[in-house]
């Protein structure tokens, strides 16, 4: 059988996955790719949702993936599941860090936590480095270690950290409806003690389905050995139970 396919969803840039992209390595074929404008991608004409999930889209065809699994965290599971929805017989199945169902930060049982989420958009709005340096390091715990926030500050330009920022975040990002379309084998993954994501976001993930795998990690998703371990548990249980669905050689 072939190695598993693994395509990484970026909330800002793919290096986010770096921490854990070689524990990914070691069991599968993975492929990342970065948001339009950022890095060496070309720019286009108006940075949204759709334009990161055409960029998500012409890797799988470059590619030429007609089976994968997916994994992404947060901010980009918005884009997880639009590419999962536009491609469904591509998709074996999603893992997803911070699991919820919208980006609602107000209101009863927000997925999103509005003080902290308000905090940081203030900071970028007065200086994105300082953002990346403090803000995205606190608000994980620590996980994003200070060498990759650095990097990251080099890869994003300056004016997309605005821009890029509203794109990911809007509070009308509502994809739970939309996930339950694709109709894949799903792993939730918990933040433990998460800033940002409420444990109430979480919950009606699970209550929503409730046949989801779930795993909870001390550290940010995309940061966290337990988190890789999971997938790969989580891709290997797929296959080995639908071997017809064993990804293909192109």
């Amino acid at each position: 059988m072939d190695r598993p396919r693994l395509l990484l969803v970026p909330e800002f840039t793919e290096l986010e996955w770096d921490a854990i992209r070689p524990r990914l390595e070691g069991w599968a074929e993975v492929a990342s790719f970065d948001p339009p404008g950022v890095g060496d991608e070309p720019r286009t004409e108006r940075l949204d949702r759709g334009a990161i999930v055409e960029r998500g889209l012409e890797e799988l065809d470059r590619l030429g993936w007609d089976a994968c699994f997916v994994a992404t965290d947060s901010w980009g599971i918005a884009t997880a599941v639009r590419l999962a929805h536009a491609r469904p017989d591509a998709v074996m199945g999603m893992a997803l860090g911070h699991a919820k169902l919208s980006y609602r930060r107000e209101g009863e049982r927000a997925p999103v936590n509005g003080p902290i989420f308000d905090a940081l958009a203030e900071l970028i709005r007065t200086d994105h480095v300082a953002f990346v340096r403090h803000g995205i390091v606190q608000a994980t715990g620590g996980s994003v270690r200070d060498d990759l926030a650095e990097r990251m500050i080099e890869r994003v330009p300056h004016d997309l950290w605005m821009s890029g920022w509203e794109v990911i975040t809007r509070d009308a990002e509502e994809f739970g409806d939309l996930l339950r379309h694709v109709d894949c084998p799903l792993l939730f993954a918990k933040h433990v003690g998460c800033l940002g994501s409420t444990e109430e976001g979480f919950e009606d993930a699970v209550a929503a389905f409730p046949e989801a795998s779930t795993v909870a990690v001390e550290e940010a998703p995309l940061t966290s050995e337990k988190f890789a371990d999971a997938i790969r548990d989580f891709c290997e249980t797929i296959l080995s139970a639908t071997p017809e669905k064993s990804q293909r050689p192109t």
